[in-house]
């Protein structure tokens, strides 16, 4: 049984150990306490390197059975909290399902690597310790509890955002990122890999398209975020599976994901 000020006493523990190895467990212990946590995996992500998984905790194993080998190898470039690095997003609190790509739910990112996780639900704390990295306090529902987060969850998370987010500057200051990400960078990297590696030469947009594609956009929101016709996307993608020799995007995704650790490192 909790007692009524639990919660309180364990924020407490956690501010106690700020700048400790024991950060990491309290911080998952208090939230955990103000509503039911089935995973959580805390990350840094940088400008120049692939990101540093700070502290991962969970029931089932498949969660993070692909964390080290995949994600973090180069898999992360696909990921909607890793855009939020990228953009540059305010600190806060985000949720999987409003900040994900229009089709997300239906590519093949999600299919091998999301669902294999078993998680249901994600929302993730962001907070910027220094210039340049982004560390992400991700929480997730997964089929230990077969449960979404609820409104009043959620609400609640909301409201602890400014604590949490205050907490992780401070632990984690000392965290440092050189250099500049760069999408044009990314694109240039997997148009070399491609050709080394697949002997296909991509032209810069077919690239573009590519990644977009792989990370779960719709032609519709492809052209959106490119500033091109909904046609001219429609074109390039036909251009890109013929190049490829693929007639989808699970093909795609087979023929590419394996390059992005090369790109990603």
């Amino acid at each position: 049984m909790h007692l009524p000020n639990s919660a309180e006493k364990l924020l407490g523990e956690t501010i106690s150990a700020l700048g400790g190895n024991q950060f990491q467990s309290s911080l998952f212990q208090w939230l955990n306490r103000c509503f039911q946590i089935d995973n959580t995996t805390m990350l840094a992500y940088f400008q120049d390197r692939q990101p540093e998984v700070l502290f991962a905790q969970t029931v089932v194993k498949r969660v993070h059975e692909k964390l080290d080998t995949d994600y973090v190898s180069g898999v992360y470039l696909l990921d909607p909290f890793h855009a939020l690095h990228v953009d540059q997003a305010p600190p806060g609190l985000y949720r999987l399902k409003d900040i994900a790509p229009d089709q997300f739910q239906r590519n093949e990112y999600f299919a091998s690597y999301y669902q294999r996780t078993t998680l249901i639900d994600e929302i993730a704390y962001v907070a910027y310790p220094s210039d340049g990295v982004s560390v992400h306090i991700c929480l997730g529902r997964d089929s230990s509890s077969g449960r979404k987060y609820s409104s009043r969850d959620l609400l609640l998370a909301g409201r602890l955002s400014p604590i949490v987010c205050s907490l992780v500057q401070q632990q984690w200051s000392e965290l440092q990122s050189g250099g500049v990400y760069s999408e044009a960078d990314l694109t240039s990297s997997l148009i070399r890999s491609g050709e080394e590696e697949l002997g296909v030469k991509l032209s810069p947009r077919q690239a573009e398209v590519a990644l977009l594609i792989m990370r779960g956009h719709s032609s519709a929101s492809i052209g959106l975020k490119l500033g091109i016709s909904f046609q001219t996307v429609k074109v390039i993608r036909k251009q890109l599976y013929r190049k490829c020799n693929i007639s989808s995007q699970a093909e795609l995704f087979s023929c590419f994901m394996p390059l992005l650790a090369g790109v990603g490192s």
